[in-house]
């Protein structure tokens, strides 16, 4: 996790690549064009969605359904927001292909390339010249009362939240088989060490560094205010159950993608994923610098003489 990769014989060498972006964007189209030019000039083959209405003349792009992508692959390249990295590590995930962001979305906490270096840091990347860090995911299963199951996976966070009702919802929560509490409120969030800058961090979560091996369990908007926020290992197995109350009614989503409704008498069990995802950053990668920016830590009077916020 998180190690230097210096250039060498050994590095993986990222021959086919795939650009995924909210091509209605301007902006994501402008930097995906400016990628495949580049790219296509390296001698590397570029692979877009199928659905990708990117205008790219003659350049010799191969198209595939985006769910294909990751098979097809040595590297994706994710340009947009965070939500674009979560969209890419689902492709990615299961064929342990490695995802390198590029922003051009707000906060931007997983792709950190910014645009104006694209050319510098792509030859990084496939001069091997990187920093590699692997995530762990989260594995969601609802079990519905009559058995039956769906599953879903999360690079952020599975949060439960109330649905289609203005009524606080009232749930129980279960660590390893153990009770640990009884909640009032608007739902929770699951959270991986990745997802604790995310929804989590919004309901008073801590900030995880992305090597911990832990999950966060972060009450929204809680009724009580001694129900707070808990650290537990990645290891446990999570059950959420809804209090049977009237109208209760919930929603279950991984990583903003829906999974399905919780009712009462069914459960959801929430475990680390036997897959991670692994992102690539810039060599000079600090996760604390990225904390300073994103959240403009030592901004102000305080700030120490002849200290930096980049």
């Amino acid at each position: 996790m998180l190690k230097q990769r210096p250039m060498s014989p050994t590095a993986e060498s990222f021959k086919s690549i795939a650009l995924v972006g909210n091509h209605h964007d301007s902006r994501v189209g402008e930097s995906m064009l400016i990628l495949a030019t580049y790219l296509h000039g390296r001698g590397c083959r570029i692979l877009l969605a199928s659905d990708a209405e990117l205008d790219v003349g003659s350049l010799p792009i191969e198209r595939h359904p985006e769910k294909n992508l990751g098979s097809n692959v040595d590297l994706i390249v994710a340009v947009g927001g965070d939500g674009t990295m979560l969209s890419a590590a689902r492709l990615a995930a299961p064929f342990g292909v490695p995802v390198l962001g590029v922003n051009r979305g707000r906060l931007g906490f997983l792709a950190d390339i910014t645009p104006s270096d694209i050319r510098e840091r792509l030859d990084d990347v496939l001069g091997g010249r990187y920093v590699k860090d692997q995530r762990a995911m989260l594995q969601a299963t609802l079990i519905r009362a009559n058995l039956e199951t769906c599953q879903g996976q999360a690079l952020n966070d599975v949060v439960v939240q109330k649905w289609q009702t203005g009524r606080m919802l009232d749930f129980e929560t279960w660590i390893d088989g153990r009770y640990v509490n009884s909640h009032g409120g608007d739902g929770l969030v699951i959270a991986t060490a990745t997802g604790s800058t995310a929804y989590a961090l919004s309901c008073g979560g801590p900030i995880l560094y992305p090597e911990l091996d832990a999950t966060v369990l972060a009450p929204i908007c809680p009724h009580t205010l001694s129900d707070r926020p808990i650290v537990i290992r990645s290891s446990a197995t999570i059950e959420v159950r809804l209090v049977d109350r009237p109208e209760a009614n919930a929603h279950i989503t991984c990583d903003g993608v829906s999974l399905g409704e919780l009712e009462v008498g069914d459960r959801l069990l929430v475990t680390r994923a036997a897959t991670s995802v692994t992102l690539l950053h810039p060599p000079d990668h600090d996760y604390y610098r990225i904390l300073r920016s994103k959240l403009r830590w030592g901004r102000g009077d305080r700030m120490l003489p002849g200290s930096s916020t980049d």
